[in-house]
């Protein structure tokens, strides 16, 4: 058939004969695919393949991977060839490919404004590799074309879609041409009266703009020849969803939109004249029309950030037309109008630098970079960690947006916090799971609940998003107040029917230091929860008040040492307490010591004694120096838990968004200050510099390993 050679003429002259025969391959597998089935109007499925093929190699300029991909699309959507099967026959990037083509399809959209930028992303998220998304953009550009032949409300859904979501990502990725054909079909079908009436005007008005356009640039052709510049010129008439749309956000009728077209220079000339050239075309312009100053863009002197080159000027006529010049270099043009000058940068299109948007900066840069007889190579799609999203369905099909790593839990507390609070389960994919389960993307979740569920403090432990954080936290909080407040109602009336007569201040810090617990709060919750024996309490409080001693004495703790202060019985040793209060002494600021340190002491001449780390650097030059003045020096029991220490974490680890967030928050969560972190990036790795306030070698051991987990870390050491 005709289609079908049309296809293979184009890919004859583009590959090898070896890649030219897995195409013949593809397309047979594809038309038995599709034996039988048919389109709207009867034609062959698989001309829709075809189709798609043909776009994706002489639009789109791509590869061999591509084109077969686009082939075997539908085949191994419906089962007909597994994937498995599709990478034996054309290799694992096809069959990556087809997997990536599937997961899409598999995906409806809603309209719904949030939706729709959830599902944009999915899509890139999906595209683990760049040729996804672009036979994607090719499949709908395709089925646009067709769209004559749908049913009414097929037209419309696929229009909708393909206005909203498919002609901006085509618009993020550069692709002006595909993009505005998108918008121009999508606008035919949604606004069929305004898209007839505009395509009316237009048509009716191209001899009269034909005219103006021949009598508007003679005068510049000719200079432009006298001066010896080499160039084509050419007019480029909005498109018609541009028009409309102007006319509905300015409220204007078609005759006044007054850029309906607009007149391109492109100079050809060697790189060193391209400026020069540029400005010369301009200035010859300038001499025939007066420019308007406010509507000037310079991006050949200062190229956009994307990459972008163009001087853009607005020139009205003697009869009072306006009318915008571009002019610019061959190769300003191609970079254009192939896309890498991403038009949706300067158009205002929304959107800052997320790992999607990322992904779609590189696929510029590779589109950029594209030979004829190659294909676009993979690279890696995956948002650097810490920054990495995934999107999940609930029940109704709306898509949800989570980090990844998210569980179940984050998943119920991301729809509603009652929803967190009381979840004991669910389901992922039709499957029964736990609280914990890490969901992944396109997963369908479904939340499992009962009243008498509460959240429950290890919670903490697994959940990753800072609403499910916050929810557990606040509960536990409300619930700890609670308590408290049972907890002293009960003691209060406990003691009112022992009859003894003291007050709440007096008999909760007699409490408090008798059990060693942490505050008064703590008491309550023992009492509340009947942790205290009652009995107990009760003979602790009526000693107390016979006088006698009711602390509790409990096992010494060992101390971490070579020797304690104890049984250092040979030689002096200087004890570290709160108490020492006769001898000047100070902590080394070349080590930092800690409690729980293995410590020395050194007299100073003149600033009395300096405590150093056994193992800090300095430490052997001191002792094979001045041996005479080091001291033994040991913590005493008294240090932990009244002073705080300063002591400093290094941290290094990979350059992701929300890395120091997540640091911050693990310091937070520990309840440690942090008195200052400096941060250097070099190279796609960040370096931390902390320095925060720890009571004990123990605490700053538990934040390293809190550190140590998070994502994109890779050591964290004192």
């Amino acid at each position: 058939m005709i289609v079908y050679k049309q296809l293979l003429d184009a890919c004859k002259d583009k590959f090898s004969a070896e890649n030219y025969g897995k195409v013949k391959e593809a397309l047979r597998i594809a038309v038995k695919a599709n034996d039988g089935v048919v389109r709207y109007n009867s034609d062959p499925m698989t001309y829709h393949a075809v189709g798609v093929a043909h776009i994706v190699l002489t639009e789109l300029s791509m590869g061999v991977v591509s084109v077969i991909s686009s082939l075997l699309h539908d085949a191994a959507r419906t089962g007909y060839i597994s994937l498995e099967r599709a990478g034996e026959l054309f290799g694992e990037e096809c069959r990556e490919t087809l997997e990536g083509l599937n997961r899409i399809s598999a995906v409806e959209s809603k309209p719904d404004k949030e939706q729709i930028e959830h599902f944009k992303e999915l899509i890139v998220t999906y595209s683990t590799s760049p040729r996804i998304i672009l036979i994607k953009l090719a499949d709908r550009l395709e089925v646009m074309r067709s769209l004559s032949d749908f049913p009414e409300d097929k037209r419309a859904r696929k229009s909708w879609e393909s206005l909203h979501i498919y002609s901006q990502l085509a618009h993020k990725l550069g692709l002006y041409k595909l993009k505005s054909e998108l918008e121009d079909l999508s606008i035919r079908y949604l606004e069929p009266d305004s898209y007839a009436s505009i395509a009316r005007k237009l048509e009716e008005t191209s001899t009269e703009r034909d005219t103006f356009i021949a009598s508007f640039t003679k005068p510049i052709r000719e200079s432009l020849d006298k001066a010896g510049i080499k160039y084509t010129m050419k007019g480029r008439t909005k498109s018609i969803y541009s028009i409309w749309r102007k006319m509905r956000k300015q409220r204007i009728p078609f005759e006044e939109v007054y850029d309906v077209f607009a007149i391109r220079i492109v100079i050809d000339c060697l790189p060193e004249q391209e400026k020069p050239q540029c400005w010369h075309a301009y200035s010859i312009v300038t001499d025939y029309y007066k420019p308007n100053p406010d509507r000037m863009r310079d991006w050949i002197s200062i190229p956009k950030s994307n990459g972008y080159e163009s001087l853009h000027a607005t020139v009205v006529t003697d009869d009072g037309k306006w009318v915008e010049v571009q002019i610019r270099t061959v190769r300003m043009d191609e970079v254009a109008e192939r896309g890498v000058a991403a038009h949706w940068r300067y158009k205002g299109v929304e959107g800052g630098q997320s790992g999607s948007e990322e992904w779609l900066s590189k696929l510029r840069e590779t589109m950029e970079t594209l030979k004829p007889e190659g294909d676009i190579v993979n690279f890696n799609t995956q948002p650097a960690p810490g920054n990495a999203e995934i999107f999940v369905f609930t029940p109704t099909g709306d898509l949800r947006k989570l980090p990844k790593g998210a569980t179940l839990l984050d998943f119920a507390y991301d729809i509603h916090s009652n929803l967190g609070n009381t979840c004991v389960g669910g389901r992922v994919n039709r499957k029964n799971v736990s609280i914990r389960e890490e969901l992944h993307n396109g997963d369908l979740v479904e939340v499992t609940t009962v009243k008498s569920q509460r959240p429950k403090a290890d919670w903490l432990s697994f959940v990753v998003t800072g609403k499910a954080r916050g929810r557990i936290k606040a509960f536990l909080r409300e619930e700890e107040a609670k308590q408290a407040r049972l907890g002293r109602e009960e003691l209060e009336r406990k003691a009112k029917n022992w009859k003894i007569n003291m007050p709440l201040d007096e008999m909760t810090t007699v409490l408090v230091k008798h059990y060693k617990l942490k505050s008064v709060i703590e008491l309550y919750a023992a009492v509340a929860e009947e942790r205290l024996p009652v009995t107990e309490i009760k003979d602790v409080l009526t000693r107390y008040l016979a006088g006698e001693n009711v602390t509790r004495h409990t096992e010494e703790r060992a101390v971490p040492k070579e020797k304690t202060a104890q049984q250092k019985k040979n030689g002096d040793c200087l004890i570290i307490s709160e108490n020492l209060r006769d001898v000047e002494y100070k902590l080394g600021k070349c080590c930092s010591p800690i409690y729980g340190d293995d410590i020395f002491a050194f007299v100073t001449v003149h600033n009395g004694i300096t405590v150093h780390r056994q193992d800090c650097p300095n430490g052997n030059v001191l002792r094979e120096r001045f041996p005479y003045r080091v001291l033994d020096a040991a913590w005493s029991e008294d240090r932990l838990g009244n002073s705080l220490f300063s002591a400093k974490i290094m941290v290094v680890g990979d350059e992701t968004i929300g890395l120091e967030h997540s640091v911050r928050e693990v310091l937070k969560d520990l309840n440690v200050s942090l008195r200052s972190m400096r941060v250097d990036y070099e190279k796609g790795t960040v370096t931390m510099q902390l320095n925060v306030e720890v009571r004990s070698l123990a605490m700053l051991d538990s934040v390293i390993h809190k550190l140590m987990p998070l994502k994109g870390i890779r050591k964290v050491h004192r």
